[in-house]
């Protein structure tokens, strides 16, 4: 298991304002006040949870934010109605298209996903399986 995934942002209040709204369907909320931002940037976590966290922050080095060429992040859902809703909940914030939500039986019989980048051209991919 992870501690956190950060990714280099260039806009933080537009990225936060993004993961804002997407990240409230897999139960992740805000942790920090976008007016409080130190080094450790902006990250999203369960309740009561210290980890795993979702990070993100201008980068440390002080050049420009980039996207990973084969980089991606995945969200785990807790059912296909999740996926669907984050899929189109990122659509309408400007996110782009990557492959809508349905099943990719190239991986698992049952690997249920939607595929887009954040406004900001990082991959993201929103998936659920049994358990």
């Amino acid at each position: 298991m992870y501690a956190h995934i950060q990714l280099g942002v260039r806009n933080l209040a537009l990225m936060c304002d993004f993961y804002d709204r997407v990240l409230v369907h897999f139960g992740l909320e805000r942790i920090t006040a976008l007016e409080k931002v130190g080094p450790a940037g902006v990250y999203w976590r369960r309740p009561g949870q210290r980890w795993p966290q979702f990070v993100i922050n201008h980068p440390f080095d002080g050049r420009e934010a980039t996207v990973g060429n084969g980089s991606q992040v995945s969200f785990l859902a807790d059912r296909r109605a999740t996926v669907e809703a984050a899929w189109n909940t990122a659509m309408a914030l400007g996110g782009s298209d990557e492959g809508p939500p349905g099943l990719r039986p190239c991986y698992a019989s049952d690997f249920y996903a939607a595929y887009c980048r954040d406004p900001e051209g990082h991959k993201l991919c929103f998936v659920h399986t049994r358990p």
